[in-house]
Parts: C-alpha cells; sequence; structure tokens
C-alpha cells in the first residue's frame, strides 16, 4: 500500500478534488466552450469567404465571358463593316470605269463622225474644184458661167449634207 504508484493515485484524486471544490471544471469546460465557440465562428467566417470568393470567381467568369461575346460581335461588326465599305470602293471603281469608257466611246463616235464630215466636205470641194476647171475649160461666156455658178452651189449643197 505505501509504494509510489499508490500514493500517485491518492495526490491525483485529492488533487482533482481541489480543482472540483475550487470550480476548476467549470473554468476548463467555460474556456474549452470559448475557444469551441470561437474556432464555430472562424469556421462560418471562412465558409463565408470561400463563398464570396466562390461568387465572385463566378462574377468573374460570367464578365470573361461576356466581354469575350462583346469583343467577338465588334470583330464580327468590323469584318462586315470592312466588307461592305470594300464593296462599295469595287461598285464606286465599276462605276467610274463604266462612266469613262461610255465617255470614250462617245468621243471617239463623235470624232468618227466628223472626221466622215470633214472628209465629205473635203470630197465636195474637190470634186467642185474639178467640175469648176472642166467647165470652164469647155463652157464659154456668161451664160456659161452663171451655170457653173449655180450648178456648183447646188452641188455643194448636196455634198456637204
Amino acid at each position: 500500500m505505501m509504494t509510489a504508484e499508490f500514493w500517485v493515485a491518492v495526490a491525483f484524486v485529492v488533487f482533482m478534488a481541489i480543482v472540483w471544490k475550487v470550480g476548476g471544471f467549470g473554468a476548463m469546460t467555460k474556456g474549452l466552450d470559448g475557444r469551441a465557440k470561437r474556432v464555430r465562428h472562424e469556421l462560418d467566417e471562412a465558409r463565408r469567404l470561400r463563398e464570396e470568393a466562390a461568387a465572385v470567381l463566378a462574377d468573374y467568369k460570367r464578365r470573361q465571358t461576356e466581354a469575350e461575346r462583346e469583343a467577338e460581335a465588334i470583330v464580327a461588326s468590323a469584318r462586315e463593316e470592312a466588307e461592305r465599305i470594300a464593296a462599295e470602293g469595287h461598285k464606286r471603281l465599276d462605276d467610274f470605269i463604266a462612266r469613262r469608257t461610255k465617255a470614250a466611246e462617245t468621243k471617239i463616235a463623235q470624232a468618227e463622225v466628223q472626221a466622215a464630215a470633214q472628209v465629205r466636205a473635203a470630197a465636195a470641194e474637190a470634186a467642185v474644184k474639178v467640175s469648176e476647171t472642166i467647165l470652164r475649160e469647155r463652157m464659154q461666156g456668161d451664160a456659161a458661167q452663171n451655170l457653173v455658178r449655180s450648178s456648183l452651189g447646188e452641188v455643194r449643197n448636196r455634198l456637204a449634207r
């Protein structure tokens, strides 16, 4: 009975009785409860922060997706606008070329008409001069001169048409 283990057990029981009498168990449980409350509060706070972070991440991903869609829309719109402007430029160029071609063809036609008129006028003038020379050589007198003048005037008028 007088062994060391026995006295250790007695001392432990006495110590526990004193702790219980003084209210040490209540203080320990109160401390442990306070710590548990603090840990529970910290866990709740961590859960709330994690949920906020998840919400912020989801919002960021949503905004990123919207920004990507908007960027794609802007690029598509710019591409369509560039294609429209290019088509409009080609149309304007084609219209310009068509107008220039038509103007050139009109000028060519006018030049042909003018050249033909000049050739006819030159031919008429040459024919009149030849006729006048032939008639003067063959016919003599005032009557011949009047006939030559009236005939030449009539030839000029007919050839000039």
